[in-house]
């Protein structure tokens, strides 16, 4: 495969929220991070599909929540993303959030450290699992921009999506495609936690792969992760992995267009991985001074507008 199609790192990550307003406040109002689209599931338009981001919305920093309706709450186990990373400058910036969570009284661990990077662990009322991963001797792909109107200091705040979590039973089996389809490499590990990374490598690149086989699976609802993205440069670059899936016999779905990036999704076990351009980017239909404030629809939905706008619960998102 040439240079130009290979993996850069984490695009973005979709969760499952039991509420878009409440998990809108969370992550704009505690987290300090920005709202840079608020739209509809494009295979489900009576569901919020909501983008939190850096205050551009780059490419590996957004977090993107879908709340389905009626949908049950999750159940943790193995054969599951199991904990989502995000990006902050420094080592200080981790103890700023720590007293932040203890203000908002958000529930959270200790300060640790991991494979020699210092991680702040913390879950919304989901139960939805996070941690923030300092990035104070960081090498590798550069982070984003910190939300410049939001309620965190920017010297502390979110910049990117960092070193996330995957369990698997069926551990050597993943790790191997892992390494020979996607090229990620092992850095090390620590008893049944491995360390990977792809491309430039850091934290903006990395998966923490777990082995776990005691567990049963886990159960997809809020609380739990849809999916995780990985970053490519161009849109060429999505035939080229979706010959070598099919040659490798791997189900997948061809082109989609999200509009604001372009997509291809595969099954690999139990964990649904989307590959995700760069471009075109959060500001094709918004410019940068308000992103987010409304609902904004691809050009084959724009067409249905009023009806969606009349049966989607509507939330404010401007401040």
């Amino acid at each position: 495969m040439n240079e130009q199609d290979k993996l850069l790192g984490i695009h973005h990550i979709t969760a499952m929220t039991s509420d878009a307003k409440k998990n809108y406040d969370f992550f704009t109002n505690i987290l300090g991070m920005r709202l840079v689209k608020k739209k509809v599931n494009q295979d489900d338009i009576y569901t919020y599909h909501t983008y939190f981001a850096d205050d551009y919305g780059t490419p590996g920093t957004t977090m993107t929540f879908f709340d389905f309706p009626n949908n049950p709450k999750g159940i943790r186990g193995t054969n599951a993303i199991t904990h989502i990373g995000f990006r902050v400058p420094t080592d200080a910036a981790l103890e700023y959030y720590k007293e932040r969570f203890y203000e908002f009284n958000v529930d959270h661990d200790d300060i640790l450290e991991e494979f020699g990077v210092k991680v702040l662990s913390f879950r919304d009322e989901d139960g939805q699992r996070y941690q923030l991963i300092s990035d104070e001797n960081n090498y590798g792909v550069a982070a984003g921009t910190a939300w410049k109107n939001g309620p965190v200091p920017e010297e502390y705040a979110i910049y990117g999506l960092g070193t996330t979590e995957i369990t698997v039973s069926y551990f050597k089996e993943f790790k191997s495609l892992m390494e020979t389809i996607f090229s990620f490499k092992e850095i090390t590990h620590e008893g049944n936690r491995y360390l990977m990374e792809v491309g430039e490598g850091g934290n903006g690149t990395r998966i923490i792969l777990v082995e776990e086989t005691q567990l049963p699976d886990a159960r997809q609802g809020y609380g739990e992760v849809h999916h995780l993205a990985f970053r490519l440069k161009q849109r060429a670059s999505l035939q080229v992995w979706k010959e070598l899936f099919d040659q490798l016999g791997l189900p997948n779905s061809g082109y989609v267009n999200r509009f604001y990036f372009e997509s291809l999704y595969v099954r690999v076990g139990h964990i649904l991985i989307e590959l995700a351009t760069d471009e075109p980017g959060f500001m094709e239909d918004e410019p940068y001074e308000t992103l987010g404030e409304a609902l904004s629809l691809p050009p084959f939905l724009e067409k249905k507008r009023e009806y969606i706008e009349s049966v989607i619960k509507p939330f404010n998102t401007k401040r």
